[in-house]
C-alpha cells in the first residue's frame, strides 16, 4: 500500500479526542512498517484534545476539511511563463522550445497579468501587412537591439521607448526623405556615405544597416552629433523588418483578466467554466501569484486521496467528499455503518469502549514499540471516551491497556485524566477578543464582508457571561479590518444549540436569515451547530431578500 501521495488517517467530523489521538498512533505504526502515512483531522481540535497534544509534545494532525479533488491535487508546475514586457519574439522561442499552445503572462513580481495562446501569436502573424507605427506598440529600442543581433555603433538610451515609424530606406534619396518622419527607425542596405549622412540628417531615431553593411567613420560622426542610435545587423532588410515587428511586448497581444483557478477549487466546480471556454491550459494563482497550470486532460481521471478511517465507519460522520476518495483501511470501535466501497480493505472494529485500545494493541500485536509521548495521546483517548473509566461502554480490556501506556508515558492515571477532563470543560482564560477570534473565517455575502467566529463549549453561561465585553470586541474587528459584519457562534454541544452574536450592520440580515427578533446583540437557535451549513446559507438568502 505505498504510493507517492501520502495516505491519511482521519477520525470524523467535529473530533473529539479519540479521533485526533487514534489517527496520530496509527500513522505512527504505519510510518514504522515503512509506509507513507499522514495523521489528519476533519476538523478544530478542541480544548481537552489541545491539552493531550500540549501535555506531550506532539503537533496537531494536518486539517483536511473535505476530500473532493481540487486544483492542487492535478495541477502542473508553472515554471514556464513570459513577462508582460517580454517580446513576441521571446514567446515565440518559449512555445516552440516547449511545445505549448498557451503560456501564462506575469509582471515583474510574478503576479498573474494574462495569458496568451498560439492564436493570439497567429493573429498577430496576419496583422503585419504593414509596418506598425512603434510609439503605439512601446517598443523599446533594446529589444530591437536583441532581436536583430545588432551591434551598437552608436548608443543611445536603450531604455528609452522608439517613437517613430520603422522605414525602408529604397529607392533615390528624394524619395526616402519624402517617406522619412523624425524619430523614424530606417532600415537600410549598403548605401553610400552621402546617402546614410542625408538619412540621418532627417531627425531619425534609429539606423539599422543591414547584411553588415559598411558605415564610415563621417557616418557615425554625424549620428552621434544628433544623439541617435547605429546598429549594425547581420540579417537582410525583409528580416529586420519581420524582426522588429516581434519585439512588440506581449501584453499588447495578451488576454487580460483570463479564466483562473485556485489551488483549492474543487474539480466539480471547475468543470463547468472549462466547457464555457476554449482554453486548453488554465493559470492557478494563489494571492494574484502564479502557482500553476491545469489542462483540461488533467481533470479526466484525477487521483484519489487515499484514506484510513478511524473512529467511525459511516458515511454521515466522516469528512466531506468521503465518497470522492479510496477508503483502504477502517479501525473502529463502533457498529458497522454500511459504508460501501470499490474493493476489499482491511477492516478491524471490536466492542471496546475507545479506538485508541485497538491501535495500541495493535502496535504491540507487530512488535512495534510506543514512544511515550504516542502513548500519553492513546491514553488521553481512552481516559476521554470512557470518561476516566466510568462510562458503561468501558471495558478491562480498555484499563489494562490504559494502564500499560500510562506506564510508558510516565503519568498517573487519575491525576493527568481528572486535569485532562477539566481543561475541556470551559473556556479557560480566553480573552473576549480571543473568543470573537476562534476559528475565524470571513465570508463575501453580496456585497457584505461577514466574519464568523466559533466556539464549542459544554456550559453557555460563561461565555455569554461576557456578552457586553465580547461585542466591543468584534466591533473593534470590524472597525480596525473594514468588516460589514462580526458573527460569534457560541455553540452547546450538549444541548445541541448555538447563541449567535452578532454586532455591524445591516442587522435587519439576521432577523431576515433566522425569522428572530434581532434588535439585540444576540439570537438563540436551537439546534444549529454548522457555520457552513446552517448560518451562512441562510446569510446568504437573507442577502438576495433585502438587496431586492
Amino acid at each position: 500500500m505505498k504510493s507517492a501521495k501520502p495516505i491519511y488517517t482521519i477520525g470524523h467530523r467535529n473530533p473529539d479526542t479519540d479521533s485526533i489521538c487514534s489517527a496520530i498512533g496509527y500513522a505512527h505504526l504505519k510510518q514504522a512498517m515503512g509506509e507513507n502515512v499522514v495523521p489528519a483531522r476533519a476538523g478544530k481540535v478542541n480544548a481537552e484534545t489541545k491539552y493531550a497534544l500540549e501535555h506531550f509534545k506532539v503537533e496537531k494532525p494536518v486539517l483536511l476539511t473535505d476530500l473532493y479533488p481540487r486544483v492542487k491535487d492535478v495541477m502542473l508546475d508553472s515554471k514556464i511563463v513570459v513577462r508582460q514586457h517580454d517580446t513576441l519574439r521571446r514567446l515565440g522561442e518559449v512555445m516552440r522550445e516547449h511545445d505549448l499552445r498557451s503560456v501564462p503572462v506575469t509582471d515583474s513580481k510574478g503576479v498573474m497579468v494574462g495569458i496568451v495562446t498560439v492564436s493570439d501569436l497567429a493573429k498577430r502573424y496576419f496583422q503585419e501587412l504593414g509596418m506598425q507605427n512603434l510609439a503605439d506598440m512601446r517598443v523599446r529600442y533594446r529589444d530591437v537591439i536583441a532581436a536583430t543581433d545588432s551591434k551598437v555603433l552608436v548608443s543611445g538610451e536603450e531604455g528609452d521607448f522608439i517613437k517613430g515609424n520603422v522605414r525602408i530606406a529604397a529607392g533615390s534619396i528624394s524619395m526616402i526623405k519624402n517617406i522619412i518622419s523624425e524619430n523614424d527607425v530606417v532600415l537600410v542596405g549598403d548605401r553610400h556615405d552621402e546617402t546614410l549622412i542625408d538619412i540621418v540628417n532627417q531627425g531619425i531615431s534609429c539606423l539599422v544597416v543591414t547584411g553588415n553593411g559598411r558605415v564610415s567613420a563621417d557616418v557615425i560622426e554625424a549620428a552621434e552629433a544628433k544623439g541617435m542610435f547605429v546598429l549594425s545587423t547581420p540579417y537582410d532588410t525583409y528580416t529586420v523588418a519581420r524582426l522588429i515587428n516581434q519585439c512588440v511586448p506581449i501584453r499588447r497581444i495578451m488576454h487580460e483578466n483570463p479564466v483562473c483557478f485556485k489551488p483549492l477549487d474543487m474539480l466539480s466546480d471547475i468543470k463547468g467554466t472549462m466547457d464555457e471556454t476554449n482554453y486548453r491550459n488554465y493559470p492557478v494563482v494563489e494571492n494574484g501569484k502564479l502557482v500553476g497550470v491545469v489542462s483540461r486532460d488533467n481533470l479526466m481521471v484525477p487521483e484519489r486521496e487515499q484514506v484510513i478511517l478511524v473512529d467511525h465507519n459511516e458515511r454521515g460522520q466522516a469528512v466531506e467528499g468521503i465518497e470522492e476518495a479510496k477508503i483502504v483501511e477502517i479501525v473502529d470501535h463502533h457498529r458497522l455503518g454500511g459504508i460501501q466501497t470499490s474493493e476489499p480493505i482491511f477492516t478491524h472494529a471490536e466492542p471496546v469502549g475507545c479506538t485508541a485500545t485497538i491501535v495500541a494493541n495493535m502496535h504491540w500485536q507487530k512488535d512495534v514499540d510506543i514512544p511515550a509521548s504516542i502513548a500519553g495521546l492513546l491514553l488521553s483517548a481512552i481516559i476521554s471516551d470512557t470518561v476516566l473509566f466510568k462510562s458503561p461502554t468501558c471495558t478491562e480490556y480498555d484499563k489494562k491497556t490504559a494502564q500499560r501506556l500510562a506506564e510508558i508515558a510516565g503519568v498517573d492515571i487519575n491525576e493527568y485524566g481528572m486535569e485532562m477532563l477539566k481543561a475541556g470543560s470551559g473556556i479557560g482564560d480566553m480573552t473576549p477578543s480571543e473568543i470573537a477570534k476562534n476559528d475565524l473565517k470571513e465570508f463575501q455575502i453580496g456585497d457584505y464582508r461577514i466574519i464568523v467566529s466559533q466556539i464549542s463549549v459544554m456550559d453557555t453561561k460563561e461565555v455569554m457571561d461576557l456578552e457586553p465585553q465580547l461585542i466591543d470586541a468584534m466591533q473593534k474587528i470590524c472597525d480596525h479590518d473594514g468588516f460589514d459584519m462580526s458573527l460569534v457562534m457560541v455553540t452547546d454541544i450538549l444541548e445541541e444549540a448555538t447563541y449567535l452574536l452578532f454586532t455591524g450592520s445591516p442587522k435587519t440580515l439576521i432577523g431576515e436569515a433566522f425569522k428572530k427578533d434581532a434588535s439585540g446583540t444576540h439570537v438563540y437557535l436551537p439546534g444549529v451547530m454548522s457555520r457552513k451549513k446552517q448560518i451562512i446559507p441562510p446569510l446568504s438568502e437573507a442577502v438576495k431578500c433585502i438587496s431586492k
